[in-house]
């Protein structure tokens, strides 16, 4: 008989879970890690705009820059991939991150999938599913940090130069600043690592004396705060 049990912990490691993985994945397909220098704009007698300076964006693979067209007075902000494959990544630092940071968000999605099946299934070969997640995203942790480690060693390389300025080296950002992906990968390698601690409390809660005392009831949906 298949039991269904919420409880609050476990509910809260779930949703982290989903969070996390969002989080990473969005974090990762940005173009938003570094915030170029300011450059300057079109010339103030081309369609009478103002060619105030503008600030373009790179990320691990992509990059967002404005491009003005001379039948428009406003520009227009292309963003995407600079790099067609793999081996075009600007920096073999950064593609060793993109590779450390892949494989750390496919086992935070994966863990997230389960954990949604998880208030059906608490255990797999007398394992406790709620702690062989917390060791996957132990796991993936690690994963992120090491991206997160070796990502700022390829601000030295041509492509981060042509945005940051000839000052930029490795761990020196030069002329640039750092985006709102950057700063949200850190959070979710953090988050990542609460939810490994976390998944320990959801086992706990699923496997109370109080649940067996539901079970033993007959009840087959058991929902505790």
């Amino acid at each position: 008989m298949c039991h269904v049990i919420v409880t609050c912990r476990s509910m809260l490691w779930t949703l982290l879970s989903i969070v996390v993985a969002f989080a990473e994945l969005i974090a990762f397909m940005s173009a938003d890690w570094l915030i170029g220098k300011a450059k300057p704009g079109r010339p103030e007698d081309l369609n009478d705009w103002t060619g105030e300076p503008y600030r373009p964006t790179l990320g691990i693979y992509g990059r967002c820059t404005r491009i003005p067209h001379m039948q428009s007075s406003l520009p227009d902000t292309l963003c995407g991939p600079y790099a067609e494959n793999f081996s075009e990544i600007a920096s073999g630092f950064w593609q060793a991150t993109a590779i450390f940071l892949a494989m750390g968000i496919m086992i935070l999605c994966a863990v997230a999938f389960v954990s949604v099946f998880t208030m059906c299934v608490q255990s797999i070969m007398k394992k406790s599913i709620f702690n062989v997640c917390g060791l996957l995203q132990g796991i993936a942790g690690l994963f992120l940090i090491l991206g997160l480690i070796l990502y700022p060693a390829g601000w030295g390389c041509q492509k981060a130069t042509s945005y940051c300025g000839p000052y930029a080296s490795a761990y020196k950002l030069g002329d640039c600043s750092l985006g709102w992906a950057f700063y949200t990968a850190i959070g979710g390698t953090v988050l990542t690592f609460i939810c490994a601690v976390f998944s320990a409390q959801a086992e706990i809660a699923t496997s109370s004396d109080k649940v067996q005392e539901e079970i033993e009831e007959g009840k087959s949906l058991i929902c505790l705060l």
